[in-house]
């Protein structure tokens, strides 16, 4: 099968029109591998794969053939719909098989029962908290955190950016609910929502002509401002928004048109000096080769559980380093998203300056001997023992229940 590996994996230069010299880079950087199975002595059997729920919350616990467990927070939101796809589809191509062979195993679940046509967001997901749980378990055996198995831990500790979810409330309503969360945490930056989602209108320009500039004036020049887009606009609106982004500062311009208009999203970023950011949507290699190798973007965003995990968004950011981009993972959910991303961005030379944080009220409960686990000063330690560096509450796991498909 290794031929059918090597087209999956390796796309030639001549595929990419523009940039050709960084072609070999970047399929370097693709195809390079990720995890370090020389930490990792002796065999490590994966006994069974399982997907525990408690109330909203889904986990994933792998068990070893000797006892050992390693636990991912499995986006419970995407889980509570996509559960059959993880135990039917994704699980029975992990159980019985070495650990230590992970990275073999993503590619091998692709492919295992055409899965390939499943791929989106729901199998990717799938996929991602089950290697998540795996990496934990080989960091228990090992000794390892899971940033030592699949990079080297150079960031710590890591700021912090607070986003809001908020979208069509009053500008006024908008900086009272970012100044709350920044002094909650400290953060020394933000993030909110322009447009309308995939479509702006009148209402919905008002209020970014107003929010833009008014969030400057609120937090000062010195304060860090991201603005996310989800798609809102089209190549005109885009631009006009971007140039007031610019005007006032703005760090960068996320998802400006729809996530998948390529082209569209390149003319933007030739007319405008701020940073265009993507990749919350994307689910493919290429794809993001594509986008950095045509200069489609600048700050590359692999959502890490959309994506299918850290291995491939390890992949994802050799190819932004390839190109001097910045890699900076988006985050879809609550749960330990937050520490699934200070692991990666802990681990990579071109983190962002700021990586995103939920917040406390929404996340597993978890304790680390190394970190608090919370932003302080706008700083969070990434936890430095075994695997994911925590361990969730023993009560909370007592109280939890298999889900069957």
């Amino acid at each position: 099968m290794n031929f059918t590996r090597r087209s999956l994996l390796s796309v030639p230069a001549s595929a990419f029109a523009a940039a050709p010299a960084l072609g070999p880079k970047l399929a370097a950087a693709m195809s390079g591998p990720v995890l370090k199975k020389d930490l990792v002595k002796e065999p490590v059997k994966i006994a069974s794969v399982e997907l525990l729920r408690n109330g909203k919350s889904f986990i994933v616990r792998v068990r070893s053939s000797s006892g050992v467990t390693g636990y991912a927070d499995a986006h419970s939101s995407v889980m509570s719909v996509a559960y059959p796809i993880l135990l039917k589809k994704v699980a029975p191509s992990f159980v019985g098989k070495d650990a230590r062979d992970l990275e073999t195993l993503l590619e091998d679940v692709y492919l295992a029962g055409s899965n390939y046509k499943w791929q989106g967001l729901p199998f990717w997901v799938s996929v991602a908290v089950v290697e998540i749980a795996i990496l934990d378990l080989l960091g228990k055996v090992s000794g390892q955190s899971i940033g030592s198995l699949i990079g080297t831990p150079r960031h710590q500790p890591i700021p912090v950016y607070r986003a809001s979810g908020h979208r069509g409330n009053s500008p006024e309503n908008e900086i009272a609910y970012l100044q709350k969360v920044v002094s909650e945490t400290g953060a020394t930056a933000i993030k909110f929502r322009l447009g309308a989602r995939m479509r702006f209108d009148a209402d919905s320009t008002r209020r970014d002509l107003a929010l833009i500039p008014l969030t400057r004036k609120t937090f000062g020049p010195k304060f860090t401002i991201y603005a996310d887009g989800n798609g809102s606009y089209d190549v005109p609106q885009a631009i006009r928004i971007g140039k007031v982004m610019e005007e006032y500062k703005l760090a960068f311009f996320e998802e400006p048109v729809p996530f998948d208009y390529y082209d569209e999203t390149k003319q933007i970023a030739a007319a405008l000096k701020i940073r265009i950011a993507l990749g919350e949507e994307e689910a493919s290699l290429r794809g993001f080769r594509r986008i950095i190798e045509q200069g489609i973007a600048r700050v590359i965003q692999p959502d890490l559980l959309y994506f299918g995990g850290l291995i491939r968004s390890m992949k994802v950011a050799r190819m932004a380093a390839a190109a001097g981009l910045e890699c900076t993972p988006h985050m879809s959910d609550g749960g330990l998203g937050f520490l699934y991303i200070a692991h990666f961005a802990g681990c990579i030379p071109n983190a962002g300056a700021h990586q995103e944080y939920k917040g406390e009220g929404d996340t597993l409960p978890v304790h680390s001997a190394t970190s608090s686990l919370k932003s302080e000063k706008g700083l969070l330690t990434v936890p430095t023992g075994p695997g994911l560096g925590v361990e969730i509450d023993p009560a909370f796991l007592a109280k939890s229940q298999p889900v069957s498909a």
